[in-house]
């Protein structure tokens, strides 16, 4: 087992939005941008979010099954350069000189300085990798190149390579991201009925969602009071991970089988997804980790981000088109199963209120009104709101392989915000799930005990559930 990006914006959007308000988009899904175009609405406000603190790139760490030598660096750079063609935005950079951001190409692309080699440091064991891909996501993007690098890590004293993949929000977000690598990375190495994705109510899906049926302006006008109240009514209780953040990355991950996950779920009279067993599998490891004598547990909101990709997009579009959904952790519940269910109900709710979308809409409204939209993101992005992100994307249901190695496990890491000194990021692959924990530990230290947590909150939860 393993040991051990700012909270995710609501987004301005690239549809005409069921308030019955119209943005003048730079495209529309599945019509690619030419090189020159500038930045979406959605992309260029995640850019303008880098601080001092704050790099705004995800990192996907690719461990790969041990082998007798080490991974060839110049085949793998040739595979990769090879495959770059079918995505644009792999060689081109953000041009900042003409006020608004822009894509454009980058004449002097190197594939050398994006698919390289990490060997400054000795890296035998997992603490030596936890510790070098924290480095990695503290590190910041060049701006003047295009905006994703691959550091190769490793060999592990067990034979083991990882491959810590970097790409900057504004280019992509969790779905597309994932795209980018099967397009330049990855081959399929067979299909499998045992993988699968990791979707649920509130995760970041890929199945096909129909379009939500559109109101009158009249009744979107009765729903929406409904969705603010639910989602920003304002929680009112300090979150424990509301502290400053600095530059430094900590990172600890913990895994668990998809099947047992979906075994859960299923042993539920509701069925709860996926998503809601991640949930409270990760509410467990909260549960122990914060609790500490006498003292009452903290009330804990998470804010869960949701796609709302449609698989009618073009295959390799990328950028960022998401939502979320405020869900209540039940910390106080020593019983994991009716941690679950709760969770699992208020979960339901949402989805068929489809306060995702509603939220979709709004933000994409008040996106055309500066100081109002600003003012929105700050309401939905306070620390009072919610105290931590757990995000959940589907990654490749079969085995992938890279360089003819197949990769043993796949982990996701996400940066923490401001005042969201936590986040919890869950990606699955091939049958299992990897849940990555990033923070500044200077904010929260000790954080390879919440992973420790995590993985016996999973344990209690399938004994409870399934035996």
């Amino acid at each position: 087992m393993l040991r051990g990006a700012p909270a995710p914006r609501p987004c301005a959007g690239r549809r005409a939005n069921t308030l019955g308000l119209v943005s003048a988009p730079p495209h529309e899904p599945g019509d690619p941008q030419k090189p020159g175009d500038r930045l979406s609405h959605d992309d260029a406000a995640i850019l303008a979010l880098e601080s001092d603190s704050i790099t705004g790139h995800t990192l996907k760490l690719v461990i790969l099954e041990p082998s007798d030598g080490p991974l060839d660096l110049e085949a793998l750079r040739a595979s990769v350069a090879a495959r770059l063609a079918s995505e644009p935005r792999a060689t081109q950079r953000v041009d900042m000189s003409g006020g608004e951001p822009r894509w454009v190409d980058d004449e002097g692309f190197d594939i050398d300085r994006h698919v390289r080699r990490r060997g400054e440091a000795e890296c035998l064991v997992e603490a030596d990798l936890w510790r070098e891909a924290g480095e990695l996501m503290s590190e910041r993007l060049d701006h003047q190149r295009p905006l994703w690098t691959f550091d190769l890590i490793g060999p592990l004293a067990d034979g083991r390579e990882a491959i810590a993949v970097r790409i900057h929000h504004a280019m992509a977000d969790g779905i597309s991201s994932l795209r980018f690598l099967g397009a330049v990375l990855w081959d399929l190495v067979h299909a499998s009925s045992e993988g699968g994705s990791s979707t649920g109510k509130g995760s970041g899906s890929s199945s096909p969602r129909p379009e939500p049926a559109r109101l009158s302006r009249l009744a979107e006008a009765r729903r929406l009071p409904g969705a603010l109240h639910r989602e920003l009514g304002g929680h009112g209780v300090r979150s424990p991970f509301d502290r400053a953040v600095g530059s430094s990355r900590e990172l600890a991950f913990a895994i668990a089988p998809l099947s047992e996950l979906r075994a859960i779920g299923r042993s539920r009279p509701g069925h709860a997804t996926v998503n809601d067993v991640l949930l409270a599998t990760v509410a467990g490891g909260l549960r122990e980790w914060l609790g500490s004598g006498h003292e009452a547990l903290p009330q804990l909101r998470a804010q869960v981000p949701v796609s709302l990709h449609h698989r009618d997009e073009g295959e390799h579009e990328l950028g960022n088109r998401d939502s979320f959904l405020n869900v209540d952790l039940p910390l106080d519940d020593p019983d994991p199963l009716g941690r679950l269910d709760a969770i699992s109900a208020e979960t339901a709710q949402r989805k068929q209120l489809g306060d995702a979308e509603e939220l979709y809409d709004l933000f994409h409204a008040l996106g055309r009104f500066k100081h109002l939209g600003r003012a929105a993101e700050r309401l939905a992005g306070a620390p009072r709101e919610f105290s931590l992100s757990i995000s959940n994307v589907p990654g490749p249901p079969a085995p992938v392989s890279v360089a003819g190695r197949l990769v043993e496990q796949l982990c996701s890491a996400s940066e923490p915000a401001a005042r969201h000194a936590l986040r919890i990021s869950a990606i699955s692959c091939a049958g299992t799930v990897g849940i990555g924990l990033c923070t500044d530990s200077e904010a929260l230290p000790e954080l390879p005990r919440l992973a420790d947590a995590i993985e016996r909150s999973f344990a209690e939860l399938s004994a409870a559930a399934i035996g």
